[in-house]
């Protein structure tokens, strides 16, 4: 029971464009949301990250292909290209067909019945950007109440409210109502509460998001948590698995605060899972076309990341990945449909480790699995003993 095990997602920190991204689009087909945010700045200053074999997975401006460790590509086998897909896939659940999105908004019979439930008619009610829709309609909202309800080119359901003007708690009874209803046809990946605050013109999301997603059934997680080992999910991870094989939630303000409370979680957890997703990459920067901002956040996370490596004790396992790619340099806002960066680290493995370019997230999972000694997902193949911990 001393096994303790280090998983980082670099949300939307994708390293090349999949083989199927054409179907996808354009965009898609051009996307490099690592090596693109690298050349933004003229180089990445990345001694941790480079230490770990990054620069080994493919040409990044300013990083250098050295350092030792397991190194490699994921590719993702489920339809998609959004938070959703790409963390289900990580614990062995591979999705078949991608999940509804929404390029008109939504219709009649999801909107109308929340309409009853809260009460007004929604505002908005198409793809937007979650910055530009509350600058567009926050004025409105704050004189009528009204939600605003807005999607993206990912399967999500949004609401944004004030919240002088609707508490936080009655957005989280809104959404979790909006999950109730959004089954069958319309089983959207995730519900999201996003409460802002400010005055027209300068309004602010707050750090209160929360996300409603599907429940897939038992996972990896479950599994560890059934095995008595401590699952801490850090920053949203609780939210994407439905609170499912999580036993301590940890909320976040960004990733530096991310960051802080897994070190703090390595003071306090000798053994288990403390599993942390970094949303900012995703948020601040890719959907918002900042490659500087992204690229400065790669950088800050090297920073962070020398106090998880000062802390891995012998036989803990380190891995770092990212979900999806967000390309701040292609066309569009949206997640891009990417291959995805896998470093593996323990102290004592001085050897670079070529893990190659594996053929699904789940091979993480089955790793995992392996690593805890617990039943492996349907899907995946384990890369631990390449590691040598095995």
């Amino acid at each position: 029971m001393d096994k303790r095990l280090i998983w980082i997602v670099l949300d939307s920190c994708g390293i090349g464009a999949a083989p199927d991204a054409a179907d996808y689009g354009e965009a898609d087909v051009e996307s490099n949301t690592i090596a693109h945010v690298a050349e933004a700045v003229g180089g990445l200053r990345v001694p941790n990250l480079e230490r770990l074999g990054l620069g080994r997975i493919a040409p990044i401006a300013g990083v250098a292909p050295a350092g030792a460790g397991g190194y490699g590509t994921m590719v993702e086998r489920s339809a998609g290209k959004d938070t959703t897909n790409g963390h289900m896939e990580f614990v062995g659940v591979v999705l078949s067909q991608p999940m509804p999105t929404y390029p008109d908004g939504f219709p009649p019979e999801v909107i109308e019945p929340f309409e009853r439930y809260v009460g007004k008619p929604v505002l908005c009610n198409r793809p937007a950007s979650g910055t530009w829709v509350i600058e567009a309609y926050g004025k409105e909202h704050l004189e009528t109440g009204r939600p605003i309800v807005y999607t993206s080119a990912d399967s999500v359901f949004q609401v944004a409210a004030h919240e002088d003007v609707v508490p936080v708690e009655r957005l989280y009874d809104w959404c979790e109502y909006a999950r109730s209803i959004l089954v069958g046809p319309h089983a959207v990946g995730r519900v999201i509460a996003r409460p802002f605050i400010g005055e027209p013109g300068h309004f602010v999301r707050t750090d209160r998001r929360r996300d409603f997603s599907l429940d897939f059934g038992p996972t990896v997680l479950d599994a560890i948590e059934a095995a008595g080992y401590p699952v801490v999910g850090i920053g949203k991870i609780a939210d994407i698995y439905h609170h499912r094989g999580i036993t301590r939630a940890v909320h976040t303000l960004d990733n530096r605060d991310g960051m802080q409370k897994l070190v703090t979680a390595m003071d306090s957890e000798p053994t288990g899972l403390l599993y942390a997703n970094l949303v900012d990459f995703d948020s601040k920067y890719g959907h918002r076309n900042d490659p500087v901002g992204f690229a400065r956040a790669i950088e800050a996370f090297d920073e962070d990341l020398q106090g998880v490596l000062s802390r891995l004790r012998p036989g803990d396992l380190l891995v770092i990945t990212a979900d999806h790619g967000c390309d701040p340099t292609v066309p569009g806002t949206d997640h891009t449909r990417e291959r995805v960066p896998i470093l593996a680290h323990h102290v004592n493995l001085a050897d670079p480790v070529p893990l190659g370019e594996r053929d699904t997230f789940a091979d993480l999972g089955a790793t995992v699995a392996e690593y805890f000694g617990v039943r492996r997902p349907p899907v995946g193949r384990s890369f631990l003993r390449d590691l040598r911990l095995a």
